[in-house]
């Protein structure tokens, strides 16, 4: 363990949690101040603010905002923190807001309050979630590094409801050991940051195969996908492997075709984000990209599979936390041995937490499973084959196959019987709305929430690597607008570097814009 911990950490009070409106971390952070960047006592160290689903060491508690773990303190500390602070040049300024145990959109189920950013008008908007208090942290430069965890969509959600940067790697790539599983076939590790670059150090530092991780990819599977990648990229080994992204031209992108799914563009959809969008692929198109349209057909059945398959692996997942194994139990229970179980439960853990254990279990039961949990994993698997269908790269975990195309759009042109053009990378929007009010989500309905993750969840039950670049054009837009791109299984480094010339791009056209507007602005002068 090599972090620096600022002496100026303290932590909160557990008797009486803040709720206030501008609290982002469940560990208190010195005094809430302006610029609590500058008054850490070392200023050269990288600032990093930690989801608190994220296991911490040296008496850090990590509570997963639920009461049930309110003075829960890990004996042992996250690999991906151990990875990230090898060098001494971190310091962990504190424990952020989330949902409760990852489950949410908004950071706003947890026993700590909402998560919420500095008013950026008389209203307060939500974070997103469930790693809104990362995203805060760094957005508000707190920061300069945000560690979460993304389910279906807890890092790029908040990242674009923020305005940063928020990256989501290919599942297994980095290990979860340290990270109290929400469920375990979707869990990734992500980082939020204010550009691409710092977002691509964290991810090279914090890559590598981890045998306490069932799920990690061992080492010879990375080379042979990296080898992959290779041939069909047509660059050399040691190019592709040692360079940093920044370093790639824009003529490469003359090279790539980009896809815009056509299933994306729907009713929910806010117009102006469909025009950022559109935007965007007119840009990616005038510097000699080909952009075509793309069919995932099955997307429409991603929200449902998601929330019964998550559902489900939370109810396994959470059926330790009682009391007696882990948690705290409630004292004062005088009930029969039977009940003191669901008593505990009943009182520490949250509302939408026990929604959805409720939910996995009924799934889960022995007369639905085979009508809810079953049907969810068959539809995951066509989702997972709607990307493989349309990507160049064949997807390393699993054997080519021949698809049926007859259920695809009339839009969609189909050039020989393997399909339409195969395609590098997929644009799309990262979120269908601007950010919500907290008033207004606080009143929704539950299941009208889950609508958020509409763009999210696909490349999650896919296990893809995504990253949202938050494109804001002009500077009088409250919001900027999140556009995510997703890549084949394995090619993180590629959608980084799609990424990366995105965020120039943006950068050069704002300040063209900028320019213009000072000029006209002379002329009337």
């Amino acid at each position: 363990m090599a972090f620096r911990r600022s002496s100026a950490i303290k932590f909160g009070n557990y008797s009486n949690p803040p709720i206030t409106a501008k609290d982002v971390f469940i560990t208190e952070i010195y005094s809430a101040s302006s610029e609590p960047r500058q008054q850490l006592e070392v200023h050269k160290l990288k600032k990093i603010a930690v989801k608190d689903n994220i296991a911490t060491s040296n008496g850090i508690a990590t509570t997963c905002a639920s009461k049930i773990l309110i003075n829960y303190q890990s004996p042992f500390e996250a690999e991906v923190l151990k990875k990230l602070g090898e060098n001494g040049e971190s310091v962990i300024i504190g424990k952020s807001k989330m949902d409760e145990f990852g489950m949410g959109s908004n950071s706003i189920h947890s026993m700590w309050g909402p998560a919420r950013r500095k008013s950026l008008s008389l209203r307060a908007f939500s974070p997103g979630g469930s790693s809104g208090g990362s995203a805060v942290a760094v957005a508000d430069n707190y920061c300069d590094l945000g560690i979460g965890t993304d389910t279906g969509g807890s890092i790029r959600l908040p990242a674009a409801y923020t305005g940063i940067v928020g990256f989501k790697p290919s599942y297994g790539l980095i290990s979860r050991w340290g990270i109290i599983p929400y469920a375990n076939s979707l869990d990734t590790v992500g980082f939020l940051t204010w550009t691409v670059d710092e977002n691509e150090r964290a991810f090279r530092q914090t890559l590598g195969y981890d045998h306490r991780d069932p799920t990690s990819i061992k080492e010879k599977d990375r080379r042979r996908i990296h080898r992959n990648i290779v041939d069909v990229r047509n660059c050399s080994g040691s190019r592709a492997k040692a360079e940093s992204i920044s370093s790639f031209s824009t003529s490469w992108l003359r090279e790539l075709t980009i896809g815009f799914p056509l299933e994306y563009n729907t009713n929910e959809i806010d117009s102006e984000i469909i025009s950022v969008w559109k935007l965007i692929l007119k840009l990616l198109r005038k510097m000699g990209a080909n952009v075509v349209p793309v069919s995932l057909p099955n997307t429409k059945y991603s929200l449902p599979a998601y929330y019964v398959l998550a559902s489900a692996e939370a109810a396994s997942n959470l059926a330790k936390y009682d009391g007696v194994r882990y948690g705290t139990f409630c004292k004062g229970i005088q009930k029969p041995e039977d009940t003191l179980h669901s008593e505990t439960r009943g009182k520490s853990l949250g509302t939408e937490v026990r929604r959805r254990i409720i939910l996995g279990s009924y799934t889960l039961s022995s007369k639905r499973m085979s009508n809810y949990f079953i049907q969810a994993q068959k539809v995951r698997r066509l989702i997972q084959r709607d990307f493989d269908r349309v990507f160049k790269i064949q997807n390393p975990l699993r054997d080519k196959e021949q698809f049926d195309m007859s259920y695809l759009r009339e839009e969609i042109p189909v050039s020989n019987k393997l399909g339409p053009e195969t395609i590098d990378y997929i644009i799309c929007p990262t979120a269908a709305t601007y950010p919500p009010t907290l008033e207004n989500v606080i009143q929704e309905k539950p299941v009208d929430t889950y609508i958020n993750d509409i763009f999210t969840v696909p490349a999650s039950l896919a296990g893809l690597p995504t990253i949202s670049v938050p494109v804001k054009l002009l500077d009088n837009s409250l919001f900027a607008v999140g556009i995510q791109v997703i890549g084949q299984y394995g090619e993180d480094f590629g959608v980084l570097r799609l990424g990366n010339q995105l965020e120039k791009t943006v950068n050069y056209v704002k300040n063209k814009f900028t320019c213009l507007k000072m000029n006209r602005k002379n002329q009337r002068n």
